[in-house]
């Protein structure tokens, strides 16, 4: 069976900017896949270039075996952007209406009503809506035309937590259903509770391709947190440290000898409190991956 999608040797240049370095990306079918990386990393470009709205300077993107942005592909694929704008003078259930009929085979609008949780809300003018209540109705209008393959990008941004839980539940039923799911988000915490799958791109390379625990194994060590008056540059000195941050009085270490560098803190501030030691959460393998490789690579 072809990929989901397929990335090869992407490059793409806005003009002093190299968006994407040479991008090898492969998605199986089925699942839900993370896309991650800091603002400016290259997520949205290779995204856009997977859609076909951005042509790359180089390199091939093809989407359920068609090239990227071809008819073949668009019948085949949802969309929610991060950026969306739908008429202001039209209900939520007349947005789906509209969009179903663009379909050879829609999906049943009050399934999908009830499957995305918008029904309260369904018949208000879009106009009238909370922010958080337009983005579950533009996620509801992703899926009328029953994609197999679905963009997400920034999904939950503006949900409460009981919203953003519907959401990651409906998502979590297509992908049990067979469909392709690919998120962005700058929730890590939204990627390590629903990807199978999770890419890291920055500066338009692609320098970690895992599942979550694999990645946090990939960073390795132990963090330590406590409150401490140690200066940083005498905290990033001690033995095992990789890094060190502060904020305030709280301390962060990252120590791949956590009982050295324990022992030391210990014998330099005996008067610290506040001690954990812990292991990389997604959140700060994502850190540690990208400052150790702030020029990406192939």
């Amino acid at each position: 069976m072809t990929a989901a999608i397929e990335l090869q040797s992407l490059v793409k240049q806005f003009g002093d900017t190299r968006a994407l370095d040479g991008v090898n990306l492969s998605v199986k079918r089925g699942g839900i896949f993370a896309l991650l990386g800091r603002n400016g990393a290259g997520k949205s470009t290779a995204i856009h270039c997977a859609l076909g709205l951005v042509k790359p300077d180089s390199g091939t993107a093809t989407v359920l075996g068609n090239p990227a942005g071809s008819i073949a592909a668009r019948r085949q694929i949802g969309v929610m952007l991060q950026e969306a704008h739908l008429p202001d003078n039209l209900t939520g259930r007349e947005h789906l209406a509209l969009f179903a009929s663009y379909f050879p085979k829609p999906a049943d609008l009050n399934a999908l009503i009830d499957i995305t949780g918008i029904g309260d809300f369904a018949d208000k003018l879009y106009k009238k809506l909370s922010g958080g209540q337009k983005r579950r109705v533009q996620f509801a209008v992703s899926l009328v035309g029953q994609p197999d393959l679905l963009f997400l990008d920034e999904p939950t941004t503006g949900l409460d937590k009981d919203a953003r839980e519907a959401v990651w539940n409906s998502i979590r039923t297509l992908a049990a259903d067979g469909r392709t799911v690919v998120l962005t988000t700058h929730y890590l915490e939204e990627a390590d509770a629903l990807a199978d799958r999770i890419c890291i791109v920055n500066n338009g390379r692609v320098i970690a391709e895992d599942n979550a625990d694999a990645i946090r194994q990939q960073v390795g060590g132990s963090l330590i947190r406590c409150q401490s008056e140690l200066a940083l540059a005498d905290a990033r000195s001690l033995p095992a440290v990789r890094e060190g941050q502060r904020q305030g009085r709280w301390l962060t270490l990252l120590s791949d000898d956590a009982n050295a560098t324990l022992r030391s803190l210990l014998t330099e501030d005996p008067s610290m409190t506040d001690l954990t030691v812990n292991k990389p959460s997604l959140e700060e393998a994502f850190t540690a991956l990208t400052n150790q490789h702030p020029e990406g690579h192939a």
